[in-house]
């Protein structure tokens, strides 16, 4: 990824924070991000796949998967 200025670096950045506290999984918190510690995550069962959904982060970098109602 190539930094264009103060401002994207700092843009970049504010991304991968909100990315890395709200979504990312930790091994030393039980597969749960820093913000979710503490909340049991809702049982999806067999997911339909046609419902997955992927986000791109940072220009495709980093992808985040949700399923949708």
């Amino acid at each position: 990824m190539l930094i264009f200025g103060r401002r994207h670096l700092e843009h970049v950045l504010a991304d991968y924070v909100v990315h890395y506290n709200d979504h990312r999984p930790h091994r030393a918190l039980e597969q749960q991000a820093p913000l979710t510690v503490g909340t049991s995550p809702a049982s999806i069962g067999d997911p339909d796949l046609a419902r997955l959904r992927r986000t791109d982060k940072l220009g495709g970098l980093i992808h985040e998967y949700e399923l949708t109602a």
